[in-house]
């Protein structure tokens, strides 16, 4: 505030007239340098793959090396990736968007560009950069949790069975949210975008996407109780002051492991258990099948006694 330069000195302030800075737009980036640039093309390579059915960012784009002059009329856009491309992916929220790219190859660059400080809960005024700042960073953070979540989203028995099978939580007992449902599925799938997960989300906002995912009608009733048990269960938390929600680190893994199953996993197992699989792989998934089934009946014994 003493080094930049403002209109009016101390005498227009002590006639009436005052002048005060605010902000405009605001970037906060993080850039994650990795030990081999193997790695960091492995790394991002993943999260552009899991971007397309999980993340959903807004946009996937491709950069194309070439230089751009006054009499360049041609459209940028091509069937082959090949070395000069570089891959961005947008997450747009309101005025704002968060962007992500490889970095001369070895670096992970996340930027949150902030182009509207309200956008994030704060006020334009100068004095409010740090909590601005602070906001930035934990999206930054968020976005990464969830990437790293979906490289290892493994989840262990007893989280498993506590989220799939009736429980007592706070004193209250809670449904089991089970894989498989139709509604479950659709559920964890919109908790997998990454801006609910950097921005949070409201009853509204993941009805949407739960409404979609399931191509039919699903009432504000409906997500109110999808909620209540996602929160007693430890899955989502309140952002304090605001009817908004973010996912904690066992609703991130969670949702991603429910999703990557239920996409990638079942679906070409289900599929090789069809002629002409060889016999001893369909023998092998009877077994597999005929195991999860006695689980699964045990399970509800248990849950019943």
């Amino acid at each position: 505030m003493q080094v930049i330069p403002i209109p009016l000195d101390d005498r227009d302030r002590l006639a009436g007239f005052w002048w005060e800075l605010s902000m405009r737009q605001i970037e906060v980036s993080r850039t994650i340098v990795f030990d081999a640039p193997r790695r960091a093309r492995a790394f991002f390579e993943s999260t552009v793959a899991d971007n397309i059915d999980i993340g959903r960012p807004d946009e996937v784009k491709l950069i194309f090396a070439r230089q751009i002059r006054k009499n360049t009329n041609a459209e940028f856009a091509t069937r082959i990736v090949t070395r000069g491309t570089d891959v961005t992916i947008n997450a747009f929220y309101k005025h704002s968007r968060i962007k992500e790219y490889l970095k001369e190859g070895r670096a992970l660059r996340i930027e949150t560009v902030v182009n509207s400080p309200t956008d994030l809960g704060v006020q334009r005024r100068l004095r409010n950069l740090a909590e601005l700042i602070d906001k930035a960073r934990a999206a930054n953070r968020r976005l990464l949790d969830i990437q790293r979540a979906g490289q290892g989203c493994a989840i262990e028995t007893a989280l498993w069975e506590r989220i799939s099978q009736p429980s007592l939580e706070e004193g209250r007992r809670t449904g089991a949210i089970r894989f498989g449902d139709k509604r479950v599925m659709a559920l964890a799938g919109a908790l997998c975008v990454a801006l609910n997960t950097v921005i949070g989300f409201t009853n509204k906002s993941l009805r949407a996407s739960v409404s979609q995912l399931l191509g039919g009608p699903y009432s504000a009733a409906q997500m109110t109780y999808d909620l209540r048990k996602l929160r007693l269960k430890g899955l989502i938390t309140r952002i304090p002051h605001t009817n908004s929600y973010t996912l904690t680190p066992e609703g991130i893994r969670f949702a991603i492991t429910y999703t990557k199953l239920g996409q990638r996993v079942l679906p070409p197992l289900l599929a090789a258990n069809q002629q002409p699989a060889p016999i001893g792989l369909q023998r092998a998934l009877n077994t597999i099948e005929n195991y999860v089934g006695n689980y699964l009946e045990h399970a509800k014994l248990k849950a019943a006694a």
